[in-house]
């Protein structure tokens, strides 16, 4: 399974790709919105970890632009927006799931 890492921290981007690949996934990363949709929309994912807070295209726009060109993989937004509405945000554009940060993995 290849899963897209959208995330503009680099170091804990390197870290998620990591975590997945220790447990068997490809990962691809994107640090910025276009990047991961031109990338999205080239390749086919099984799923997209994608953070919010982006330089340029945010995430609740990449999610949005995903769903309108008819991308239907699987959206886990992942950020540090923990806020009353930014999950109803997030799943009102079309992710499927929505996860705060901190988090840790577990195996």
């Amino acid at each position: 399974m290849r899963v897209l890492v959208v995330e503009d921290e680099r170091r804990l981007a390197a870290a998620v790709k990591r975590g997945l690949e220790a447990n068997g996934f490809t990962a691809d990363l994107a640090h910025n919105g276009q990047d991961a949709l031109w990338m999205a929309e080239q390749r086919p994912y099984s799923a997209i970890v994608l953070d919010i807070m982006l330089p340029g295209v945010n995430g609740y726009q990449v999610c949005a632009q995903l769903r309108r060109a008819g991308v239907t993989t699987p959206i886990l937004m992942l950020t540090a927006k923990d806020g009353e509405y930014d999950e109803a945000d997030g799943l009102d554009l079309g992710a499927d799931d929505y996860m705060t940060k901190p988090f840790s993995y577990v195996v």
